[in-house]
């Protein structure tokens, strides 16, 4: 099935989808300080939540891109809705494909898409491009708590090396060059919200959807990551947002 479709109907009620909460994106958002009018780039900008607080925040002006269809309808809707006004340019787009200037912006963000640059590594690389000098680079990546088992790294269809622990994720940005600037982690609540939201969504589709041709490919997609989730997943993959100076 179209994975675009099931991410829209698994994350129909997630505010952010990320697992981390919006106190905690709040809090970020504060620490970034930056000047009004400043320009912004969010990559992977899903529904354009953490870009249109920071416009409403910071009166500033940005641009967003998401491959998702049904998310980049959404995020115009919510920023049409609550800053109408905005300077907000948002692209249906790989976020690999953006051609914008180079340093630029006074942040850039990818929360959770590295893999579109294949990896914590390369996706650093790819947003100092564009971050002004001394600008801040933003972005919310997965690591190890634990050694994972093989059995989860079968499920989930992931490398041992796909992702590093929280130490080698603020390293590697050292190793590039940035200066870290703040780090913050999500907690159990965090994941549990993240991913039961999507096991309800996912129920109430169904039940809403009695004849789509998907319907039983969601929800066994939805079971399976429920439950390599609670298995392994709790237990095993933290995940961080992990701010830089360029």
């Amino acid at each position: 099935m179209d994975r675009w479709k099931y991410f829209d109907i698994t994350h129909h009620d997630h505010v952010l989808c990320n697992p981390t909460s919006i106190v905690k994106l709040q809090e970020m958002i504060e620490l970034l300080a930056l000047p009004d009018g400043g320009r912004v780039l969010d990559i992977a900008c899903g529904k354009a939540e953490f870009l249109i607080r920071l416009v409403e925040r910071y009166r500033c002006s940005g641009v967003g891109a998401d491959l998702s269809p049904p998310f980049v309808l959404e995020a115009r809707k919510r920023a049409a809705e609550r800053v109408p006004s905005a300077r907000i340019d948002l692209r249906e787009i790989d976020g690999a494909n953006y051609d914008g200037s180079p340093d630029s912006f006074d942040l850039v963000s990818c929360l959770g898409a590295s893999w579109i640059w294949r990896g914590h590594r390369g996706t650093l690389l790819a947003l100092m491009r564009w971050a002004k000098p001394r600008g801040q680079i933003l972005v919310g990546e997965p690591f190890w708590q634990r050694e994972p088992e093989e059995e989860y790294l079968t499920a989930e269809e992931v490398l041992r090396e796909t992702f590093g622990t929280h130490f080698q994720n603020v390293q590697t940005g050292i190793e590039l060059g940035l200066t870290p600037l703040y780090s913050m982690i999500s907690n159990g609540d965090d994941w549990d919200r993240y991913e039961a939201l999507q096991w309800r969504a996912a129920d109430t589709w169904a039940s809403a959807n009695p004849h789509d041709p998907d319907r039983e490919a969601v929800l066994e997609r939805c079971r399976k990551s429920r439950d390599t989730y609670l298995r392994w997943g709790r237990e095993t993959l933290g995940w961080a947002l992990y701010l830089f100076r360029k």
